[in-house]
């Protein structure tokens, strides 16, 4: 078996060389969090460096992402997604080969700030399958519908760059998305849709 020498003492580090190390490597590491931690999480860069590498914009848009989750959350409470996002790759791969399998194909960009209502007019106990994808940026949603005095929420997002699904609706009405986008640049969303509705509706 091989046995490393020793080291000499003299070629160990001194106590004052190892202090002088932990100095450099705590100063390293606070250069770190203000220079790349906070802009990324918290959109706070107090050195320029976060907006010349695109971390700060990250952090901001999380800070806003956040505060509408919570917004969200005191107005209407906490909610079980219905959502089938797992099943969106499939879908789409599927409409690839098959397009005539959806009945409607909608498309719409918004700019920054922007939102719009999609909507289909249904009868209470019918069923809507969707696919929607956005492209430029991410996109907030909420599924839902309210007629009567009833209503009823299928699914929300925040952030998100794609979904799935299909949901069976309990009361007649118009049951879709309200769409939100609070990036900083352009979204195109493309909506799939098939099912047993009689119309689309969008309002801005």
């Amino acid at each position: 078996m091989y046995n490393a020498p020793q080291p000499k003492l003299e070629d160990l580090p001194s106590n004052r060389q190892l202090g002088r190390m932990s100095v450099v490597a705590a100063i390293g590491a606070v250069a770190i969090g203000v220079m790349v931690y906070l802009p990324a999480e918290y959109g706070i860069d107090p050195t320029g460096v976060g907006s010349v590498l695109g971390l700060t914009e990250m952090g901001e848009i999380k800070q806003q992402l956040a505060k509408e989750a919570a917004e969200d959350e005191k107005l209407h409470g906490s909610q079980d997604s219905s959502s089938l996002i797992d099943g969106v790759l499939g879908l789409f791969v599927s409409s690839a080969h098959a397009q005539d399998a959806w009945k409607d194909v909608v498309t719409f960009t918004l700019e920054p700030g922007a939102y719009t209502e999609i909507k289909a007019t249904m009868e209470k106990g019918t069923t809507l399958t969707y696919a929607w994808m956005a492209d430029g940026g991410r996109i907030n949603f909420d599924l839902h519908a309210h007629a009567g005095g009833e209503n009823v929420t299928y699914e929300k997002g925040r952030g998100e760059t794609s979904g799935a699904g299909s949901f069976e609706t309990p009361f007649a009405g118009d049951h879709g998305w309200f769409w939100r986008n609070r990036d900083k640049s352009a979204v195109t969303v493309t909506l799939q849709m098939r099912g047993d509705y009689s119309g689309i509706v969008r309002s801005d």
